[in-house]
């Protein structure tokens, strides 16, 4: 809590242990993978999202898939971990995760008001350093391996990776809002009904 008060960022090791990272890490090539077939046989259109997409326009032709059932309960356990490590008592909001393929590059950013509190986390893969700007001046390189964690302000901070020379990353990121802020009760779910519903089922 400390170092995220004073940096604005912190990094946490072996959040989730190596079984669970393996377990999702591997549930997650295999949505790409079922993506992969039912978009070549054309069970579903290529503008479906339930099942993932590959137009992220963060990450061209690479598998990415918003409020998947599994990453929006790990959303969930990450919770405590989230408020212990930040002082804040958070409400989440969606979970997102990536197979980031060679020759990725995350271009330098920040996120919707969704993602004010924000953590990306390694699932398994090649490592793929991500680059932070906590202060608006210096930046820093940080290398996560399974299981790790970067806690950022998603809204606020510039965050980037450079060209991926590995073969395969799958990270998954999870984005919560304080929940002392006035909005924060509206936005709670992404507007969604609940978790684990796709992007466009937004409250009435």
């Amino acid at each position: 809590m400390i170092n995220f008060k004073k940096k604005h960022y912190t990094v946490l090791r072996k959040v989730i242990d190596k079984e669970l990272s393996s377990f999702l890490y591997n549930y997650s090539l295999l949505k790409r993978d079922v993506h992969k077939i039912l978009t070549k046989t054309k069970y579903i259109s290529p503008f479906e999202d339930m099942h993932g997409v590959l137009n992220d326009k963060q990450a061209p032709n690479t598998f990415s898939i918003y409020g998947d059932i599994a990453m929006e309960t790990l959303l969930l356990r990450c919770q405590n971990v989230m408020e212990k490590n930040t002082g804040l008592n958070l409400f989440p909001n969606y979970a997102y995760m990536r197979t980031y393929k060679h020759g990725d590059v995350l271009e330098r950013h920040r996120d919707r008001y969704s993602c004010e509190i924000s953590t990306t986390m390694n699932l398994g893969g090649d490592d793929w350093p991500i680059y932070l700007q906590p202060t608006g001046k210096k930046s820093i390189k940080i290398t996560l391996g399974p299981g790790d964690m970067l806690i950022y302000k998603g809204d606020k901070q510039d965050h980037w990776r450079e060209y991926f020379n590995g073969e395969i990353c799958v990270q998954v990121f999870l984005h919560y809002n304080d929940s002392k802020k006035p909005e924060a009760m509206d936005n709670i779910y992404d507007s969604r009904e609940y978790l684990g519903l796709p992007s466009y089922f937004k409250r009435k």
